[in-house]
Formats: structure tokens, sequence, C-alpha cells
């Protein structure tokens, strides 16, 4: 028998970034465990059939929200769109992110890749960093209300250990790290858990290709201390940790899942 702290069963989760990847992980772990699920993306493509296949795999209901998060009214109307249709958010994952490999300034002896640009840099801030402070900020005057919530966001291990060809999405998921610390010493009065996952590699077939997660795969033999990739299941079982009564006496910790890359 499952401990009782870790059923979900009921609980409202609002997923950014939910269509591919590691968000779409969390949502198949946090519904197959109980809970009513929002799932978040700019567009309809992906997050809209992964909504009915979550939604009959698992007998709950899962419902797609479309909207662009790194806005602040459109992150307002995400949260105020899940509160209309189940009445609550017990718990918000920040699962939105993106990388490109490209340095801060161009290298002398590296012509190639180019500097990233200023649009460029922009973007790989606000999809990992600022879609996490609005929409934390758009949830939040509803959970500190109710004196009960979680918080969830992605960060990297990249904002631990660093990457020299991610200098950009180093920052952002480095201050990812730290915003979760101050959130979660601001609302741990009023019962508000905050805290985040650091994942390593978890490629997505649906995201990267066949052929270059083939290949992140077999470079993981080599690169990650346990010799492989991880499984995008693997960071939705952490997550349900994070989302359940488990985890009610942590807060302000970011947990590496990356088969000890960031050591």
């Amino acid at each position: 028998m499952m401990p009782p702290e870790y059923d979900v069963t009921g609980k409202v989760v609002l997923i950014t970034g939910a269509g591919r990847g590691i968000g779409k992980g969390i949502a198949q772990v946090l519904a197959q465990a109980g809970a009513d699920i929002a799932l978040n993306a700019l567009t309809p493509r992906y997050v809209t059939p992964l909504a009915a296949e979550i939604a009959a795999a698992s007998g709950r209901r899962v419902i797609p929200v479309i909207a662009d998060v790194t806005q602040p009214d459109s992150a307002q109307r995400a949260v105020d769109e899940t509160l209309a249709a189940f009445g609550r958010i017990d718990v918000l994952v920040n699962a939105l992110g993106d990388s490109i490999r490209k340095p801060l300034v161009a290298l002398p002896d590296q012509p190639d890749p180019p500097a990233a640009s200023d649009d460029e840099l922009r973007f790989i801030l606000d999809i990992n960093l600022t879609e996490a402070l609005l929409m934390t900020r758009a949830v939040g005057p509803h959970m500190l209300a109710r004196r009960s919530g979680k918080v969830i966001s992605i960060a990297s291990w990249t904002g631990h250990a660093g990457g020299k060809d991610l200098v950009l999405y180093t920052a952002a998921k480095a201050a990812l790290v730290g915003f979760t610390r101050a959130q979660a010493l601001e609302w741990a009065p009023y019962g508000v858990q905050v805290n985040a996952i650091s994942p390593g590699l978890f490629p997505d077939p649906v995201t990267s290709g066949e052929e270059r997660t083939r290949q992140t795969r077999e470079r993981s033999k080599t690169t990650v201390p346990l010799q492989r990739a991880g499984e995008l299941r693997e960071v939705g079982l952490l997550a349900l940790y994070l989302a359940s009564a488990a985890s009610d006496y942590m807060t302000g910790q970011t947990i590496p899942l990356d088969g000890g890359l960031s050591l």
C-alpha cells in the first residue's frame, strides 16, 4: 500500500511548458497518481492531444491552457482559466524552458557559432526565468489566501556546474535556484512550499527528434557518471514527492536529478 502522504488524488496542478519534454513527463506521472491537470503551452499543437491522451489513460480531468506565460497578462490568464475550471490550484510547476548554445561574446578563435543576439538573450531569460517569476506571482495570492500550496520550478544541472557554451541558459537557471530560496523564505509562514528540480539529460524525441535523442543517449554513456540519460518519468516521480504531503517539511531546496553530472 502506498503511504498516504504520497496521495495527490484530487489535487489540481498547473504545469507550464507541458506539451513536450519534462513538463509532459511530470503531467503523466501526477495524473496517474490522481491529480487533475491544467497543461499550459504557447500553442495547442502538442498540448491539446496530450491532454486528451493523459485524461484517457488516467481517468482524471486534464485540460489544455493556451497562453504565453512569459507575458504578465497571459500568465495571469493561465492562472485565472485554471481557477475557473477547477476552483483552486494546489501545485504550480514551472517547467517551461529551452537553451541555445551560443557565447555571450564572439570568441576570437571560434567564429561559429556567433554571439547570441539581443532577441536570443531576452528569449532565453524569459522562458527560463521570467515565466517562473510571473506564474509564481500570478498564483501567489490564491495560495497565500488558502495558506496552502506548492511551487515546483525546473532548474538545471548547469545552474550548479555551469556550461561554457550555455552562458545565457546557465545564468537563467542559476537565478531560478536563488529565486526558489528567497521565495521559500517569504512564503514559509503561510504554508506554501517552494522547491526546484535540477535535471540533467532528459531527451524527448518529440522535442529533439529521434536522431538527436539517440545521440544524446549514446553520449551520456561516457559523459554522465551513471552512464545513461534520464527518463522523463523519473522527473515526474520526483515532482510527485514535491507535490505531495510527503515534502511538507521541505522548502527552498533545489534537488539535482542528473545522474551525477553536477558532481
